[in-house]
Order: structure tokens, then C-alpha cells, then sequence
């Protein structure tokens, strides 16, 4: 499941180097690259603005409400996959440029393992897998990482901690669009 609040409204922190249409531009391109990672997976975005809903639209995947925040999106989806049949549930963010494939978070099935990946300040959670059944509660913001290790703990679940770097990072500061560097779109002049 990808939780989009909106490409418009989207990367509010990086407002000093990009004016909103670069911003919403910056997000469509990456929220791109996490639907093609999924793959054949069954995707559901989670999404209240009419823009993301569009966007899902033209590529027929399927879009849920977004009850209001994080947490809500992230266990709204996950009531979805299950329903839908699923046996695990990926939660991942739709500011990862780097992604490829996300084969290396759903391998464990129903298992009672969690796969956690940690953002490259070591401090959220872009990924996050899970089992449906697991009782399994959602604690993003600051410190998330930390907060779904205590929760996989809570429930039972072994952990797995996954630090790819194409997984872990997350596009949220303006030195964040620095580090991608001059070959991705919207970097600005200057970066290497």
C-alpha cells in the first residue's frame, strides 16, 4: 500500500529550493517509481485528493480514503490487502527515488516476521512489512523506526532490519534532493 496525501499540497520542507509545481512534479515522478517497484503485488494507495485519485485512475489502481493520518492511511490499507486476500501488507512511502523492486520485503509470506527498513537518517520507516493477522499497530512520525521495533516486539514478530540504500531513502529535506544528485529531475543547479 503507498499512502499519497497529495502531489500539490506534497514536500512542503522543500519549499526553499522548489515553487509547488516542481514539488507536486518531484512526487508524481517518484510515487511513478513505487508503483512500477510493486510490480505484479496487489497495490492500493491510500489517498483523499482528487489529483492522486486521477492519477490512480489512469493506471487503474485501486484507492482507498485516507482517514487522516499515517497511522489511519497505513492500517486503512492493511484492513484492504487483507480483505483483498493478502497474507502480508508493505507499507511503502511514495518519496523513495531509488526504488527498483520490493522482492526482498514480501519473501517472508505469513510468517510471523516483520521487515523493517529504516530511512538513511535512521529515524522513519519508508518500508514496512508486515502480516495481516499480526495485530500489528502503526507508529509513524519522528522516531517511527524505533517505535515499530517496540511494536513488532509487542506482537511477536521476529524483525528484520533491511538497510538498502535504493529502500531507505526518503526525500524529505532540501539536502535530501541535494544527495539525489544532478542526474534525477529538479535537482537544483549546482548539486552534485
Amino acid at each position: 500500500m503507498v499512502p499519497i496525501r497529495a502531489f500539490s499540497l506534497g514536500k512542503a520542507r522543500l519549499a526553499e529550493v522548489l515553487d509547488a509545481a516542481q514539488r507536486a512534479e518531484l512526487a508524481r515522478s517518484m510515487a511513478e517509481r513505487v508503483v512500477r517497484a510493486a510490480g505484479r503485488m496487489p497495490l492500493v494507495v491510500v489517498s483523499g485528493a482528487a489529483e492522486v485519485r486521477a492519477w490512480c485512475a489512469a493506471r487503474s489502481i485501486a484507492v482507498i480514503d485516507d482517514p487522516g493520518s499515517l497511522d489511519a492511511a497505513a492500517r486503512a490499507g492493511l484492513v484492504r490487502l487483507a480483505a483483498d486476500g493478502c497474507v502480508r501488507a508493505v507499507v511503502v512511502h511514495s518519496d523513495l527515488p531509488h526504488v527498483e523492486d520490493l522482492a526482498s520485503v514480501v519473501r517472508d509470506g505469513s510468517l510471523p516476521i516483520a521487515t523493517v527498513v529504516p530511512c538513511h537518517r535512521d529515524d522513519g520507516t519508508p518500508v514496512l512489512s508486515v502480516p495481516v493477522d499480526a495485530g500489528f499497530e502503526f507508529h509513524y512520525g519522528e522516531g517511527s523506526f524505533l517505535r515499530h521495533l517496540a511494536e513488532c516486539r509487542r506482537v511477536g514478530l521476529a524483525i528484520r532490519v533491511v538497510r538498502d540504500p535504493r529502500l531507505r531513502f526518503d526525500v524529505d529535506t532540501p539536502d535530501d534532493l541535494l544527495a539525489l544528485g544532478a542526474g534525477w529531475p529538479l535537482v537544483p543547479a549546482g548539486a552534485s
